[in-house]
């Protein structure tokens, strides 16, 4: 083995492996103050695929209620923990739909791994974190992919969906996906949820626990929601096991979106996902 070899693979074993886009990452969010939807995340942590708890300079936290299936109890106002080598911010109990409780332009980026698609009306929703965010601030989204998780079997969402949801008002205790999840979702994959009669009591109470998947989601319906959402989408990344990372920024005045780059069927994520129903066709 050479010596650069040696050294690549001494690296490969000391240094945790990261997503390509978090160079991009590391620039937007950098000495920088954030709010996390939901969290905290494993995925933002030191060690883990997009470190960003180790960069920012501040993070807040919001989430639905003080008691959910993910965390420890909280308290509006009590502090958030994320990163040891960090000091605390602070915790919001706040609908992701509605973040009353925090003014418009207060965060320079916003956080959210694995919480789109447990929110009924995602396009209020991001139109909400947009409004939190300075001109120009950094939105960093984590997705799953259908294709690897217990959605596998549920048809992709279409646009137009989540658009009438945003037309409608739709709001947290809709249920209008309830009878496609229980005859489709693979149970097999997803163990914490017991058994099928388990399963149905909870889904049947998600105003409360929120562990519906309300949309399903493949890396162009990502895309399609953002672009939707008026993000100026500048990295996406399919990522395996089952994660689509998404950047974004606000949209600055007087600057059109132009996403037209990840719009199309000749995207380069395209040509580099893991997930098979993302390639090109033919």
């Amino acid at each position: 083995m050479t010596a650069a070899a040696l050294m690549a693979a001494v690296r490969r074993r000391v240094l945790p492996r990261r997503v390509r886009c978090y160079a991009t990452v590391e620039d937007l969010l950098a000495d920088r103050d954030g709010l996390e939807i939901g969290g905290p995340t494993d995925l933002f942590r030191r060690r883990d695929l997009l470190p960003a708890y180790a960069i920012a300079r501040s993070i807040d936290n919001a989430n639905f209620s003080r008691r959910t299936v993910w965390n420890d109890p909280i308290r509006d106002g009590a502090s958030f923990t994320y990163d040891a080598r960090r000091a605390p911010g602070r915790h919001y109990i706040v609908e992701a739909t509605a973040l009353t409780a925090i003014a418009g332009a207060a965060y320079d980026f916003v956080l959210a791994s694995h919480v789109i698609e447990h929110v009924a009306n995602p396009l209020r929703a991001l139109r909400e974190w947009r409004r939190v965010l300075k001109p120009g601030g950094a939105m960093v989204l984590v997705v799953p992919h259908k294709e690897r998780t217990f959605d596998h079997r549920r048809p992709v969402t279409a646009l137009a969906h989540l658009e009438e949801d945003d037309r409608n008002g739709t709001s947290e205790d809709d249920l209008t996906h309830v009878s496609e999840i229980l005859a489709l979702h693979d149970l097999a994959l997803d163990p914490p949820a017991g058994d099928f009669e388990a399963f149905k009591a909870r889904s049947e109470r998600n105003a409360d626990n929120r562990c519906l998947h309300h949309h399903v989601f493949d890396t162009s319906l990502a895309v399609a929601m953002a672009d939707a959402a008026g993000l100026q989408i500048v990295a996406v990344e399919p990522t395996p096991p089952y994660h689509i990372f998404l950047v974004a920024c606000n949209e600055l005045p007087g600057q059109p979106l132009d996403n037209a780059r990840f719009l199309g069927p000749d995207a380069e994520y395209r040509r580099s996902s893991p997930f098979i129903t993302d390639r090109p066709r033919g």
